[in-house]
């Protein structure tokens, strides 16, 4: 697909501080990392990406390549050179996989991300964190005042938290240093979420966990983007974002399931009417991921207890501290979203 610059006249209004000139954008071939890679050069920034792939639709654009992997100490000590700011989005994603893997790219890739920052004197670092570093059941409004969660359901929610400590610990007047935890990011360009719930859909492998009245936080990727430039700016600027994580989502948590079916009628999918309680589902994820593990099956299974808790527990959080320290606001409502999403959607084939 080709690569577009497609952005909302409200995203060119922010002005970046000549300060910012040059920024590297670890995953910025993914679906995160390239919405911030198009705001950066929307805004004028010399931008080059990280990746293990070519990505010719960056190229085109003037978009600098940088091939290799964030395991490589010795290449990202070269790929940062003569850079000031690094967003490092980079990650293994997803609630099933191995503990070796997750932990070599997520912690030991984050580590590595560091000290690239601080051999070539880089000043701001934005790294890409998760809600889930501090899962803990049902959450309303929480902030960031919560603590890390002391049980992690997936090596990814695990490893994230121990990456997250790490880059937010690193802070200093040398290298300053904020997380961003956008939840449940979808919009054009998708390449996971939408896709793979759309594709369950239409084979009728979802089910309703719970009571299905469980509201969450979901983000629009552009909000996502502009959250990441936004941190990196008042970490040049203002600096009041230094050494801290920002919850980030479209401020207003949707039902679920209402959200799920909303978008199936309007695809034209079968919504979703099958229930399964959340105690059953739970206990199916356990035996799952039992047999998944003796039998060393590498496909995810259709169910886990942390998919089973995300499915059917409510978890929506306060974007005041982003909206306090670095005017951070949802500038793409949950609606507009959603009528882009499908555009994009019918227009590409893009249903899974």
């Amino acid at each position: 697909m080709a690569f577009r610059l497609i952005l909302q006249p409200h995203l060119n209004s922010y002005e970046m501080t000549e300060k910012m000139k040059r920024a590297v954008v670890t995953g910025g071939g993914g679906f995160v990392g390239k919405a911030v890679v198009k705001l950066l050069i929307s805004q004028g920034v010399e931008t080059a990406v990280v990746g293990r792939n070519n990505y010719p639709e960056l190229t085109e654009h003037g978009v600098t390549v940088l091939k290799g992997d964030i395991r490589d100490r010795d290449f990202l000590m070269r790929a940062f050179r003569d850079y000031d700011t690094v967003f490092h989005v980079a990650a293994k994603a997803g609630v099933w996989g191995g503990w070796d893997e997750y932990y070599s790219i997520n912690v030991t890739g984050t580590r590595h991300v560091i000290d690239a920052c601080q051999e070539n004197s880089i000043t701001t670092l934005v790294y890409t964190s998760t809600p889930s570093v501090v899962f803990a059941g049902e959450m309303h409004g929480a902030d960031e005042s919560l603590p890390y969660a002391s049980k992690f359901l997936c090596n990814y929610a695990h490893t994230k938290a121990m990456a997250e400590k790490m880059v937010l610990d690193a802070d200093c007047e040398g290298l300053m240093t904020t997380a961003i935890r956008p939840h449940l990011v979808w919009g054009p360009g998708d390449t996971n979420l939408i896709p793979r719930l759309l594709a369950r859909g239409k084979k009728k492998l979802l089910k309703i966990v719970g009571d299905g009245r469980n509201r969450v936080d979901i983000s629009y990727i552009d909000n996502v983007a502009s959250a990441h430039v936004l941190a990196a700016e008042n970490l040049k600027t203002d600096r009041t974002a230094r050494g801290k994580a920002y919850f980030i989502s479209q401020g207003e948590p949707v039902y679920l399931w209402e959200w799920i079916n909303g978008l199936f009628e309007t695809l034209d999918i079968p919504v979703v009417s099958k229930r399964v309680g959340f105690r059953k589902a739970y206990l199916a994820g356990l035996l799952l991921e039992m047999i998944y593990s003796c039998f060393r099956i590498t496909k995810e299974p259709l169910m886990t207890r942390f998919l089973a808790e995300q499915l059917a527990k409510s978890h929506w959080f306060s974007i005041k501290r982003a909206e306090t320290d670095f005017g951070y606001r949802p500038v793409v409502s949950t609606t507009d979203g959603v009528k882009r999403m499908v555009e994009w959607i019918q227009k590409t084939g893009s249903r899974g």
